[in-house]
């Protein structure tokens, strides 16, 4: 006999209401199953829209490779690889366009918005921060170059037989520590934003020898003004002028506003040109590839040199740098720098840590959530005073040279290599190619020639892919470190207010307690009390 049940009011047998309970269950998995799915794809949406800038970048650096290649084969004119690497060109051009107002804008603001306590305290931590990585760069370079001896075994090379021209270098070492320093405070602010000092050198008449037949010439130093932005007294002016409003108070605030509402303007200007960047790097790393001679000839040459500058670049990227942010904020740093494959990208592209800026910039604050007060203090510093890629590379250039003219270098020529190194790093310019006029100036420093300068710049264009990269981590993690020491004080000085205010709460809890005691024995409380006015609640509660 078959059992019935009912339904909603309807006598159904058993069998109709476990098919419709099974039916149910399949109907609640399938919807189960379906809100899963649409929240994979919504999740693998939200991924690709995050990270949509970063795949776009590179992609294009692959796609240009792959162009370059394709396009090599064409054996185009001069004035057509000119064409081809328009698109590129313009990327260049606009990121180095934004570069003054976003250095000047950046650090006015960024001076002026951080206590001046504060603002010392971080700068000297910067400071050494920079001087210390960039010296255990130069120390990573030495090492290597002499672990690896790029130079051994190749003095039959030369820059005839590589068909390179030969590029010279007269600079004294102290004329260019002192162009340093007169860089810092230029004399013209607006020349400033496209001219930068530089000495050379006259042949001036001094007089006659004892016999009067011979005129004597002595080489005297001259400054010129040659083309470049002197962005060092750029960025010092920015600084001291930030602080300058600060002090002024009220009356520096509408200045104030202006640079920050200026500096915001330039960020959005930023995030448009950001978009354009995959396609302007496309045809940058594609003309590149286009560009070159006999780059088999040239690698086979040079080989042990390229491979020892990458290899340095690798350790202190890919270690030491990691393990100092480790070291401060003991988080990962991987994780920090998976948030700046774009500006790292962009490094690698353009070979200029000055262009890669503006993406630093926007990524470092938007992907990171690092302080802007702090990004826009730092970055700009940091792309103009900390080289350590550059650093690696031109201490292994130097000690090349030395080997390939069977030089044998002494402690002492060593360790000018390494102080010189650290310090002309500060001073090179943030462009392609700006080491090469560095590595000119630890040869003079050491004795050696410079014509074999030819070399290094035959081969820069690898090199200083990486080199960028490494000097571009370095700013990215000396910004985190010092953001994590920010958040560290002022935790610090909250929880020492929020002392304070506790051990004040506990004063005022018995001071009260005392004064009601006080009250509660006066003989004014007890003669209310005799005359029967009130109990001593409402008493309490009036006094």
């Amino acid at each position: 006999m078959e059992k019935t049940s009912e339904i909603n009011g309807h006598t159904v047998t058993n069998s109709t209401a476990s098919t419709a309970s099974t039916e149910h269950m399949v109907e609640e998995e399938k919807s189960a199953q379906e809100k899963m799915r649409s929240r994979c794809m919504e999740k693998a949406l939200d991924c690709l829209k995050k990270n949509l800038l970063v795949i776009m970048t590179v992609s294009g650096v692959l796609v240009g490779v792959g162009l370059g290649m394709l396009v090599r084969n064409m054996d185009l004119t001069k004035a057509q690889m000119t064409y081809f690497a328009f698109p590129g060109e313009m990327l260049l051009r606009m990121l180095k366009m934004i570069i003054l107002p976003l250095v000047v804008c950046s650090l006015i603001s960024g001076a002026a918005s951080l206590d001046t306590r504060s603002l010392g305290k971080l700068g000297g931590i910067a400071v050494a921060y920079f001087l210390v990585t960039t010296l255990i760069a130069s120390s990573i370079g030495v090492a290597l170059a002499f672990i690896i001896k790029p130079g051994v075994g190749a003095g039959g090379l030369n820059s005839n037989s590589l068909g390179l021209e030969s590029v010279s270098s007269n600079k004294e070492p102290v004329d260019s520590f002192l162009d340093l320093a007169r860089n810092l405070f230029p004399a013209n602010l607006v020349a400033a934003a496209f001219r930068s000092y530089a000495t050379d050198y006259k042949m001036v008449a001094v007089g006659n020898n004892n016999n009067n037949w011979t005129t004597l010439y002595q080489r005297v130093p001259y400054g010129t003004e040659g083309d470049g932005m002197n962005i060092l007294g750029l960025v010092l002016f920015s600084m001291v002028f930030g602080v300058a409003l600060k002090k002024l108070g009220a009356e520096g605030e509408e200045l104030i506003r202006f640079f920050s509402a200026f500096n915001e303007a330039t960020m959005v200007l930023v995030s448009w040109i950001m978009w354009y960047i995959p396609f302007g790097i496309m045809f940058l790393v594609g003309s590149k590839i286009v560009e070159m001679e006999d780059v088999v000839l040239l690698v086979t040459s040079l080989g042990k040199y390229i491979f020892a500058s990458i290899l340095g670049h690798i350790i202190h990227g890919g270690i030491v740098l990691p393990l100092i942010y480790f070291g401060f904020t003991r988080k990962n740093p991987f994780s920090f720098l998976s948030g700046l494959i774009t500006p790292f990208t962009t490094a690698f592209a353009t070979c200029s840590s000055s262009a890669t800026l503006p993406s630093m910039m926007k990524c470092i604050e938007e992907n990171n959530g690092v302080d802007k007060r702090i990004s826009r203090f730092i970055l700009p510093i940091g792309a103009t005073v900390n080289m350590d890629g550059a650093a690696i590379f031109q201490c292994i250039a130097a000690i090349f040279i030395a080997q390939l003219n069977n030089v044998e270098l002494n402690a002492g020529q060593i360790f000018t290599v390494l102080v010189t190194a650290t310090a002309s790093s500060v001073g090179a310019a943030g462009i392609p190619a700006g080491g090469i006029i560095t590595i000119a100036i630890i040869l003079e420093a050491i004795g050696l020639p410079t014509n074999d300068l030819s070399l290094m710049l035959a081969v820069d264009w690898i090199v200083d892919r990486t080199t960028t990269v490494v000097n571009v981590e370095g700013d990215a993690l000396g910004a985190g470190i010092l953001h994590h020491i920010n958040q560290k004080e002022m935790k610090k000085q909250q929880q020492l207010h929020q002392h304070l205010e506790e051990e004040l709460a506990e004063v005022r809890v018995e001071a009260v307690a005392n004064t009601r005691e006080g009250q509660e024995t006066s003989p004014l409380v007890l003669h209310q009390l005799k005359e029967g006015e009130g109990t001593p609640e409402d008493i309490e509660s009036v006094l």
